[in-house]
């Protein structure tokens, strides 16, 4: 079997080596090490593989925890330590911005980083009925496969909800369609925890018997979903209160509906949002916009500093149920919403929102070219915090705000949101 020596990690995790002139990318492999490896996907220009022996190893080598590590696709970067993990998203952020961008930041942020397990207080677990396999699979996709992984428990889960796997396996295989049930996601907040069971056939009485005799048990809430996002409802308890997470630092509650979003990872939010508001600067008199604003998880903490908000997001029921957390802590004087498709935005319909002191914008992975295309090159706003789960579109946004607005990238950081996957999200701070 070949050899490599593995000269740094790409943005999937994997190790980077360079073999008769053709890039070879390791799964398992970390930068330093010697590695022998077998390649699954060959191509004139690069090779796929995977480590089949570590020759020399990286001092930031570990022994990954997870007995599922490996087979299970939900982590890919168990086997090197917490503080490298971050040090290579910071560096997968650097390239981006420079390779991408052709910006580099004034100031490297400290690595926003936390715990990392029992972190993932949100997840989609498929479900697949497999007889050959022993009956009922639930957990995470095998890696670079679409069956289940063989799994009875999950280190990155809650503790309480990971020791639900095998109590579930057992419900889905006494109902009455176990193969007609394909996923059941998590979402933990506050003090309860809901699972969300999507069923393709409708559920027998005893089946529904089954599902409350099991909430009752673990003290857990079900909703159901027969078919789209419009047919989740509540189920039981019937009189279940809407889960909530707090921002202890702003003296905020944020209540949610299960199927809205949020962060996976509370402690590694409370720090982004902390660190957000640090670059913001929000004061008392100023005027400031918060583009995808979903349900108010920056533009609350920036009225609780005093500023005036408008939140914008495409989304008319996360408006709703960020106007609804506004009222539920007291800033509905201070706090406007509105819907709009930011990924339409124009310097029209831009400047038709007033005038803002500062922006903070919080896009998903297609980034905000339309909104950054938006704003005009003279005045506008004085100072930009741009909180991204892409870096590749991070530096596109951020290049035209350097190269064609008149910004500089004041600094920039990585949050260590998803500990042991190649996931980053990132926070940038943009000045005239």
């Amino acid at each position: 079997m070949p050899l490599a020596h593995i000269e740094s990690m790409d943005h999937e995790g994997r190790g980077v080596a360079h073999v008769d002139g053709k890039v070879v990318f390791i799964e398992g492999s970390l930068p330093g090490e010697v590695v022998e490896y077998e390649s699954y996907r060959r191509k004139p220009s690069y090779e796929m593989a995977h480590v089949l022996r570590v020759l020399r190893a990286s001092s930031q080598r570990v022994a990954p925890p997870c007995p599922h590590f490996g087979t299970c696709g939900g982590c890919s970067i168990q086997h090197l330590n917490l503080a490298g993990q971050t040090a290579a998203k910071q560096r997968v952020l650097e390239d981006a911005l420079w390779h991408v961008g052709r910006i580099k930041p004034e100031q490297l942020f400290p690595p926003i980083a936390g715990t990392g397990w029992a972190y993932r207080l949100r997840a989609r677990l498929s479900v697949r009925y497999v007889v050959s396999k022993g009956g009922a699979l639930i957990g995470f996709r095998e890696k670079h496969s679409s069956y289940v992984a063989v799994m009875d428990s999950c280190p990155v889960l809650p503790p309480h909800v990971s020791v639900l796997i095998p109590a579930l396996k057992a419900l889905v295989e006494g109902m009455s369609q176990p193969d007609r049930m394909p996923q059941i996601e998590v979402a933990v907040g506050g003090l309860r925890t809901v699972l969300l069971l999507r069923h393709l056939e409708a559920l027998t009485p005893d089946d529904l018997d089954r599902l409350r005799q099991f909430a009752d048990a673990y003290g857990i809430v079900w909703y159901l979903q027969s078919k789209g996002p419009e047919t989740v409802i509540l189920f039981h308890p019937a009189d279940a209160s809407l889960l909530s997470y707090e921002l202890p630092d702003f003296g905020l509650e944020l209540l949610f509906h299960p199927t809205e979003f949020t962060q996976v990872n509370n402690g590694v939010n409370r720090m982004l949002v902390r660190r957000a508001m640090a670059l913001l600067k929000p004061q008392a008199g100023e005027r400031i916009a918060d583009l995808f604003c979903g349900l108010g998880n920056f533009a609350l903490p920036i009225a609780r500093l005093g500023a005036r908000v408008l939140g914008v997001e495409g989304s008319a029921a996360l408006v709703k149920r960020a106007t609804e957390n506004a009222a539920h802590n007291g800033l509905e004087a201070q706090c406007e919403f509105a819907v709009a498709n930011l990924f339409e935005a124009t310097g029209e319909s831009f400047a038709a929102m007033g005038s803002f002191d500062k922006l903070l914008i919080d896009p998903p992975r297609e980034g905000a070219i339309a909104v950054v295309n938006a704003l005009p090159a003279e005045g506008g706003p004085q100072r930009i915090v741009y909180v991204s789960c892409s870096p590749a579109t991070l530096a596109r946004d951020a290049a035209v705000l350097v190269h064609e607005k008149g910004y500089r990238l004041s600094g920039a950081g990585i949050a260590n949101m998803f500990p042991h996957t190649s996931h980053l999200e990132s926070i940038a701070l943009l000045e005239k």
